[in-house]
């Protein structure tokens, strides 16, 4: 194939088939066991009795477990959901460049007559295809099986919270993106996103309980996906701005950090 991206893509056909099955499964495990939780007043009064810095962590403000929002939002989409994609984007990400210069392959791709930019460029797009094919697997799992345990959201604030979603994995995929064209170095371009994430969740979580931490917490890339609580309330259009702006920059960054230096042989 001529074109880069979809050359990418289908080198990892397999390995997003196993993420879009194993996301529709999670899904559906959800809506499993929904019908035995659904109105049930013990979980909120459970949700009441965590610790403060627990229940800031792994729920969302003001989630009722009891309510199919509510639980959507603490079961897959405060913790379990973002780590998922954030997963699949760093080691996409990171292994655009940095994994095909590991593999000592790097030089094959660019013998062929493609610049250097449209390499990462086109490396990068693959990305974007995969968590966006990832975001969609989830919404079209939470709107489809939903049903089917009773579990009812509104279509359009599952798009706008798989937009937020997505658009959280790609900040961080495009700083592994960044780190691996412009060093070369796997480790780091994936260990570096993953410390900074866990970072940037727990600044968000903290927050509003830390008084040290509470300016901090609005730079978060989770307080942009998470912060206006997109299943209940919708796009953000200032969040999605941010996160876009956000991830353009790393990609100037990657671009201008693989034109620079010299590739392992």
């Amino acid at each position: 194939m001529r074109d880069v991206t979809l050359k990418t893509i289908y080198d990892q056909r397999r390995g997003l088939l196993a993420w879009c099955v194993s996301l529709a499964l999670l899904v559906a495990m959800y809506v499993a066991v929904w019908p035995s939780i659904r109105g049930q007043p013990s979980m909120a009064q459970f949700l009441d009795s965590m610790p403060k810095a627990f229940r800031a962590l792994f729920a969302m403000s003001g989630a009722d477990m009891s309510s199919p929002a509510g639980y959507v939002q603490i079961e897959l989409l405060s913790f379990l959901g973002p780590m998922i994609l954030l997963g699949y984007a760093i080691a996409a990400g990171s292994s655009a460049v940095a994994g095909e210069e590991e593999r000592h392959t790097l030089d094959m791709l660019l013998a062929n007559p493609v610049s250097r930019a449209r390499v990462v460029l086109e490396k990068g797009a693959a990305m974007v295809v995969g968590v966006l094919l990832l975001a969609a697997v989830t919404a079209a799992a939470l709107l489809f099986e939903g049903p089917l345990g009773d579990l009812r959201l509104p279509a359009g604030n599952v798009v706008a919270a798989m937009v937020h979603l997505a658009l959280l994995a790609l900040v961080f995929g495009s700083l592994a993106l960044a780190l691996g064209a412009s060093t070369g170095r796997l480790g780091l371009s994936r260990a570096v996103p993953a410390v900074a994430a866990v970072a940037a969740y727990v600044v968000n979580g903290l927050g509003p309980l830390v008084s040290w931490l509470e300016p901090l917490q609005k730079f978060s890339p989770f307080y942009q996906y998470g912060g206006h609580d997109p299943l209940r309330t919708g796009v953000s259009t200032s969040g999605i701005l941010v996160a876009v702006l956000t991830v353009l920059a790393f990609a100037g960054l990657a671009v201008a950090g693989f034109r620079r230096r010299d590739i392992a042989a």
